[in-house]
């Protein structure tokens, strides 16, 4: 089914079906009739396609109903490479555009958006969709014909981060970490970064988060994460270690318990 597919992509959140629209589109339909039966006319189709059940299909699909959240979930997903970013579950790249005033926009890698407005254009477009896909480009360099990792002008280039050396992520990353910031290491997180990186004195994001004491950037490494509980440092240091060492005592329940579910032995 093709709203199971489009459920799938959205993770879940509302796709319904407009039958009204259904109808109207059936019954004014005369341009993609006309296309349809010229196309199958210069055998276009697979062998025994059978074309009003492709209509049928088609005016179904143009028939789906969705709301912001979930079509910016869409978005998303295919920005993504077809894996949805609420659920993990790797669900295809289809896409389809409609004429509610809806737009997706994705930026391969960087994120997706998902803007509406029903005034449309001759071409059936959203007037102020277009307006922000055009704004959208003259701020940032996303445009396919805007060179990449190059100067162009004054727009910025959010991707330039994918570039920087892997030291510079060590540092962000530790310093999330250091600084209690859950919302960047789930960003950092859902963006593919290894969140087992070690700086030069083998610390990683656990153990600083354990000599400062944040609770929750621990639970969030060690629950949605699942890094290693126990890497050592130079000094041969854990982040139990770094807990305990601090005065952390929430922290070091919390860390035993992880041991323990591991079968680990604590002292």
């Amino acid at each position: 089914m093709v709203q199971d597919k489009f459920k799938h992509i959205a993770g879940g959140e509302f796709i319904g079906f407009s039958n009204s629209t259904f109808l109207s589109d059936r019954e004014t339909a005369d341009k993609n009739y006309a296309l349809g039966y010229y196309m199958n006319a210069h055998k276009a189709f697979p062998p025994n396609t059978n074309l009003m059940d492709t209509f049928e299909l088609y005016f179904h699909t143009c028939s789906t109903e969705t709301n912001c959240d979930a079509g910016s979930v869409m978005a998303a997903t295919l920005a993504n490479g077809g894996i949805c970013p609420l659920t993990g579950q790797k669900v295809g790249l289809p896409a389809k555009s409609g004429v509610s005033g809806a737009i997706l926009i994705v930026v391969p890698k960087v994120c997706g958006i998902m803007v509406w407005s029903p005034p449309l254009d001759d071409l059936g477009n959203s007037v102020r969709g277009m307006q922000f896909c055009k704004e959208l480009v003259s701020l940032f360099n996303f445009h396919n014909y805007d060179l990449k990792g190059a100067s162009s002008g004054r727009k910025l280039d959010p991707r330039r981060r994918k570039a920087e050396v892997q030291g510079e992520k060590v540092v962000y990353l530790l310093y999330a970490a250091s600084s209690g910031d859950v919302t960047a290491l789930r960003r950092y997180y859902l963006s593919g970064t290894d969140m087992t990186m070690q700086n030069y004195d083998g610390r990683t994001a656990l153990h600083v988060a354990a000599a400062q004491g944040h609770h929750e950037v621990i639970k969030f490494l060690l629950e949605r994460c699942e890094v290693p509980v126990d890497p050592k440092d130079r000094w041969g240091f854990s982040p139990l270690d770094e807990a305990v060492r601090f005065g952390h005592q929430a922290c070091v329940d919390f860390i035993k318990h992880h041991l323990q579910l591991q079968g680990k032995t604590t002292q």
